[in-house]
């Protein structure tokens, strides 16, 4: 679809006019129209530009450091092989750095159209607005899958750099070769996305209810926030189980040998039932409100 576009100002003046030269739903083109405002934005190319800076500030800091003894267990095995660079730059932007990035761009989904007055021009094309909703949602996860491979990317190319390859030394004390290595690392990318995927869909709910996108991050960054802080207090352990972020560091089963698959599962299958529940949230909202903007 190609997607139409008021000819009012947009707030982000560098970024491109969406043509509207037609009204032909094309859902493929419009998720590439989606995409490159998302990838075009000025505000979101420094977002990345941050979550790329953590693993070359973490792998120059051990290096200088002379070592990584005495962190975390993916810090300290950096100087073992430099692919745990990677691992450990997604590990500590978990918390904020990563949730920030998605929730910015799903608060931005519906809100920032109705905020800026197009919303009600994307609904004049005939596809109705479950497929608006869906590519919305595409675009919120590839963005998400993206970030995390330009941290592994980062990450893994100069940990390389600085620290070398080879074999890799797993939690569980045994050993495996690059390749085995690096299919974990692809398998920890693959995992993480779909909890950010998770995220997006909480976020894109936000998004139906306001029309003010700066609203909708932080109502999401709180939530995510809430979740570590409900995650910590043992009191509520009888809450651990459901919270979205008790999983996201399930991961590092991928680092044993045999693989850890039972978080790993549980994991999944909460991810999947808060992009369910939400997406379908979302879709009741927007498909059920009065498009005034």
């Amino acid at each position: 679809m190609v997607e139409l576009r008021d000819s009012l100002d947009h707030p982000d003046t560098e970024e491109p006019v969406r043509d509207s030269g037609t009204a032909r739903w094309l859902p493929l083109r419009f998720l590439t129209s989606e995409l490159g405002l998302i990838f075009h934005r000025r505000r979101n190319i420094a977002g990345l530009g941050v979550l790329a800076a953590v693993p070359v500030i973490l792998a120059i800091a051990v290096k200088t450091s002379g070592g990584g003894g005495g962190g975390p267990d993916f810090v300290s095995s950096i100087v073992g092989n430099g692919l745990f660079v990677a691992f450990a730059a997604l590990t500590v932007q978990l918390p904020l750095f990563l949730p920030l990035a998605v929730a910015t761009i799903a608060g931005d989904a519906v809100a920032g159209e109705a905020n800026i007055g197009t919303l009600r021009y994307l609904l004049t094309v005939p596809a109705g607005r479950t497929r608006l909703l869906a590519v919305k949602y595409a675009a919120i996860v590839i963005f998400g899958f993206a970030a995390i491979a330009l941290i592994a990317l980062v990450g893994s190319v100069l940990g390389l750099a600085l620290f070398g390859g080879g074999d890799m030394i797993l939690f569980s004390g045994t050993t495996v070769g690059f390749a085995e290595a690096l299919g974990r690392l692809l398998l920890t990318c693959g995992y993480l996305g779909c909890g950010l995927a998770a995220l997006g869909a909480l976020g894109l709910f936000v998004s139906t209810l306001t029309e003010q996108p700066i609203g909708a991050t932080v109502a999401v960054v709180l939530v995510n926030l809430m979740m570590l802080i409900c995650g910590s207090v043992d009191q509520l352990s009888w809450l651990h189980p459901w919270l979205l972020t008790t999983w996201w560091t399930a991961f590092g089963g991928l680092l044993r040998d045999p693989i850890a698959t039972a978080d790993l599962q549980r994991g999944l299958l909460t991810f999947g039932a808060y992009a369910l529940v939400f997406w379908l949230l979302a879709w009741a909202r927007f498909t059920t409100k009065d498009i005034t903007s």
